[in-house]
């Protein structure tokens, strides 16, 4: 089943023959071959022809001999057409021996339009980075939203089943066609999930216990939401009978972070205008993967609704940070540009004292930028002198700002 990721789609073309280096970011299987599949068959629609287009995968063992950079270069100078324009597309390009120094001689070449994808953040780590600095434009991408989940059903009808279902099924694409074999959809999280943790994390970074990664990852994946500091997931570890230093649960995560399978949110003084540096939040890129993983747990369905939030958040282009207003919590300070939102996330606020607990921070903020409130509930929307109470699945479908 072939979902359109639209979005992401309008973005490539928006970038069409721009004179810049298109990279697209995400974690493993969450589209992005699909998504430069999807953007050829645009390319060719509209009149350009086969032979203007390479397209190579560095996962595929027929093009091994091209992650060599410079018999990747000379492949591409060679198929390419002079007086035409190119399209080239290198797949999971972080497999190339200095990668950077390709895509920097071919960025050079006037006939030449460049798309790369990769599946760990080493790809635009701070030297590679500086190397191609102010040449590329990033793509992160991440798996189905709820939207484009329910865009695959054929209809909207009964949200709230299908966000489990959403919850429960994973929101990879490929897991859409597993939908209703269960077994068949945990051994392929589990494959996903194994060949992140070792093939991209533990050989990369050169971690000798994969059982401790694993054993963090679990930590993260059930603290959901939570505020946690390096030295506090040590100390918790290491009275659980799994003993872990500081410095290694900070490599750890980093390099969880950059596979992109966990999410950081940095905390944020409102009143101070200044980022706090301890008590971070985590998220995670998948629910169904978390599920895979842990189990389903009930009691967790408000950190699992703010983690949603999160990353609808993220793929609606704002940077997003944990909010403290005097001594409380503002789940999400989302900021585009010159824009900033508020945001309380919560499963249920029909009770009148949790109503109140979720209004307070954001009665707290002496500004006038947007501030909502986001629940299950399935009530009509509601407005608390300018603080909106809405529906999460309404707002994750885009029915309401």
């Amino acid at each position: 089943m072939l979902i359109e990721r639209k979005e992401y789609l309008e973005k490539l073309i928006a970038f069409k023959d721009k004179q810049l280096i298109k990279v697209v970011t995400g974690i493993r299987r969450c589209g992005k071959s699909t998504l430069l599949e999807m953007f050829r068959d645009y390319l060719l629609k509209n009149g350009v022809l086969p032979e203007q287009i390479i397209s190579l995968n560095f996962e595929d063992f027929d093009n091994e001999d091209l992650c060599d950079a410079r018999k990747l270069y000379a492949y591409i100078k060679e198929h390419s057409i002079p007086d035409k324009m190119n399209y080239i597309f290198l797949d999971e390009v972080h497999h190339i021996e200095d990668f950077p120094k390709v895509v920097d001689s071919l960025y050079i070449r006037k006939n030449i339009d460049l798309y790369i994808t990769g599946s760990n953040a080493y790809m635009l780590s701070s030297e590679i980075a500086t190397l191609i600095s102010g040449r590329y434009v990033q793509i992160e991408m991440l798996p189905l939203s709820f939207k484009e989940y329910v865009s695959s059903t054929g209809s909207e009808a009964d949200l709230a089943r299908k966000y489990t279902s959403y919850l429960e099924n994973s929101s990879f694409p490929y897991a859409l066609e597993l939908a209703d074999h269960p077994k068949e959809l945990r051994d392929y999280l589990e494959g996903l999930f194994n060949t992140i943790v070792v093939k991209d994390i533990s050989l990369r970074k050169k971690i000798t216990d994969p059982m401790m990664l694993r054993s963090l990852l679990r930590f993260l994946f059930d603290n959901i939401g939570s505020p946690l500091s390096s030295k506090k997931i040590a100390d918790t570890m290491t009275s659980e009978g799994r003993k872990i230093d500081v410095k290694t649960v900070e490599k750890y995560i980093d390099a969880l972070m950059e596979s992109y399978v966990v999410y950081e949110a940095r905390r944020y003084n409102i009143k101070g205008r200044q980022y706090l540096k301890t008590l971070e939040k985590y998220y995670v890129v998948d629910i169904g993967m978390r599920y895979m993983l842990l189990g389903s747990r009930s009691t967790d369905v408000g950190h699992i609704l703010e983690n949603v939030v999160y990353l609808e958040l993220l793929r609606r282009g704002y940077d997003v940070y944990v909010g403290k207003v005097d001594e409380l919590e503002v789940d999400f300070v989302a900021v585009e540009s010159k824009r900033t939102t508020y945001f309380q996330v919560a499963a249920t606020v029909r009770d009148e004292s949790t109503l109140k607990r979720e209004l307070a921070p954001l009665q707290s903020i002496n500004n006038h930028y947007p501030k909502l409130i986001l629940t299950l509930d399935d009530d009509p929307e509601a407005d608390y002198e300018g603080i909106r109470r809405v529906n999460a699945l309404n707002w994750l479908m885009g029915k309401v700002d």
